[in-house]
């Protein structure tokens, strides 16, 4: 086992921040949202104001950073997410990578605006294992447009060791009115 590291202090003090902000796993309510921007959104479940969604702690990840089309997730890879193979299964990866890509994108529209994936490419380029330790997905928008947007994303070690990379197109849409 790796030994306790600069990332691994500030996931958990971004996952004690959020906690003790009250944030709990599960969906955020229609009225809690209005009039955030995507961005705002984000922030709102870093600091608990907002549930984060379950499948972070699933996939054992964090969403570290927020910026403007640009977002920071980490996650450590365990055992549960092995594959028959022995190594980190490739849906951890592709898990890491679509959150950090749809919420770089998340990150640039405004209130009432909304995004799923249209398109995701995945290349893993080294196994993990439980054994890795932290590995970050840093997803900076590369297009944003009315209708489409597009997204990189990279998963390195925290000494700049390459894991993974993706590109996403993501379809930008009005949020239907309540009804």
């Amino acid at each position: 086992m790796k030994p306790i590291t600069n990332w691994t202090n500030q996931a958990e003090a971004a996952v004690q921040r959020m906690t003790a902000g009250g944030g709990v796993a599960g969906l955020a309510k229609r009225e809690q949202l209005a009039g955030k921007s995507g961005r705002e959104i984000l922030e709102a479940m870093m600091s608990g104001e907002l549930p984060y969604p379950p499948i972070s702690d699933t996939m054992n990840m964090a969403l570290i950073e927020v910026g403007q089309g640009r977002v920071v997730f980490q996650g450590t890879p365990e055992f549960r997410h092995y594959n028959p193979l022995g190594t980190v299964h490739g849906g951890w990866f592709a898990t890491l990578l679509d959150s950090a890509l749809g919420c770089a994108v998340q990150t640039i529209l405004p209130a009432g605006r909304s995004y799923t994936t249209a398109e995701l490419s995945v290349n893993i380029v080294r196994s993990a294992s439980h054994k890795t330790g932290p590995l970050r997905a840093v997803g900076t928008v590369i297009h944003g447009g009315r209708q489409m947007a597009t997204a990189e994303a990279r998963i390195e070690d925290e000494g700049g060791k390459l894991y993974a990379h993706a590109t996403t197109t993501c379809f930008v849409f009005d949020l239907p009115a309540e009804g």
